[in-house]
């Protein structure tokens, strides 16, 4: 089984980019997209000036428990730039979503709560949420990992995606969202 395969098992349809789409990033953008493999897992992610941003994470089942994700979540961390990732929401019915999230937490990650991420997929047409997770190693505020998201979001979700799939995703200010704090909303009102 290739990488590919790997992650297309693993992953929901919803939130699989393309073969095409992700070998051509790793052809065209190989200076930011990049594939990590092992006997054990399958790493793709974009490592920009400011920030690393996790687009799979794939770790076998028979060798769970042996630490590779932790191997995986170190050497990037080592690099000193915040990580940040999306996590499909806790659905009960499949432990993996949540044993995710634990295992996140575990490594330091922290929910993105003021950042609203929701996009149709090209494949299923449905609406698809997701939550942001990241690790920071200077305590980078939201607002600036929702910066960093929509570089990531146009960059990497976008890149030639008309020319790829036939149709264009949503733009970036539809997909993502920053509420902004209460107070703030308050006091916008009031100087109106």
């Amino acid at each position: 089984m290739d990488w590919y395969e790997k992650l297309n098992e693993y992953f929901p349809v919803e939130e699989m980019k393309s073969k095409e789409h992700m070998e051509r990033l790793l052809k065209e953008k190989g200076d930011v997209y990049h594939k990590d493999e092992g006997k054990y897992h399958v790493l793709m992610y974009a490592e920009f000036d400011t920030f690393i941003f996790i687009d799979y994470v794939y770790v076998s089942k028979e060798s769970r428990g042996q630490g590779i994700g932790g191997k995986i979540m170190k050497k990037l961390k080592e690099k000193g730039k915040p990580i940040i990732l999306e996590v499909e929401p806790i659905d009960y019915e499949d432990s993996d979503t949540e044993k995710r999230l634990h295992f996140y937490k575990r490594e330091g990650f922290k929910h993105a709560a003021s950042i609203g991420y929701k996009r149709r997929s090209l494949a299923t047409n449905e609406m698809n949420e997701m939550e942001i997770l990241y690790w920071s190693p200077n305590d980078e505020s939201e607002e600036q990992i929702f910066e960093k998201m929509k570089k990531m979001y146009e960059d990497i979700h976008t890149y030639k995606d008309k020319e790829i799939y036939g149709k264009s995703y949503q733009s970036v200010d539809e997909v993502l969202t920053l509420k902004k704090d209460e107070q703030e909303d308050i006091l916008s009102e009031l100087e109106d």
